[in-house]
């Protein structure tokens, strides 16, 4: 099982961090020891700024190499919510080095991933409001007609370079809003009105 990360998909998000717009898909990976679950979160003592990033995430169910865009349905069963959490003072120092950021991303539990929802259950798929509230604030709102990258070019993209494998999960992007958490704070997430994610950091 592979945890498959997009980075930058969305543009005012990639304004609010000051990144280059990508000409491809920026693909990152989470190992499967980042997965959690979505009742509590204890920042890493590594990192004095932990970032939430709110993302929808699709499970693929069948596994496929070179998959066209006419194909997609076969391959995705369920939608989720997840977080990426990030550490963002380790990507921002590694970055201006020019080292890779893997450990900005790739730690324990810092990839809380909601119930799964079947896929026949929406309409669109590229027509998902999700959102975040920050101690009852709303912080982070999206929708997946806005991706730079939607997930029928994202799974024949990544299915060029590596097999896709039933029980994969790929995180889609982060819309702009990101910010850092602190002890005592609660994350709720939401797909459309249903929450699914409620996470309290301790």
């Amino acid at each position: 099982m592979k945890i498959i990360c997009v980075g930058r998909n969305y543009v005012n998000h990639i304004i609010e961090l000051e990144n280059e717009y990508p000409n491809n898909p920026l693909i990152f990976f989470k190992n499967p020891e980042c997965l959690s679950n979505i009742k509590s979160f204890s920042p890493p003592q590594f990192s004095n700024n932990i970032h939430h990033e709110i993302e929808l995430v699709f499970q693929i169910c069948k596994s496929g190499k070179n998959i066209k865009v006419n194909e997609i349905k076969e391959y995705v069963s369920h939608i989720a919510l997840g977080i990426d959490f990030t550490a963002r003072d380790i990507q921002t120092e590694y970055k201006a080095k020019g080292y890779p950021w893997s450990f900005s991303k790739n730690f324990d539990n810092s990839a809380p991933i909601s119930k799964l929802i079947e896929i026949e259950k929406f309409n669109d798929i590229n027509n998902i409001n999700f959102s975040l509230l920050k101690n009852k604030k709303l912080v982070q709102k999206g929708n997946s007609s806005l991706m730079i990258y939607n997930i029928n070019f994202l799974l024949e993209y990544i299915s060029k370079f590596i097999t896709l494998q039933k029980g994969d999960f790929l995180f889609s992007g982060t819309p702009e809003g990101v910010g850092n958490i602190k002890k005592g704070d609660n994350l709720e997430g939401f797909i459309e009105d249903e929450k699914l994610i409620d996470i309290n950091i301790n």
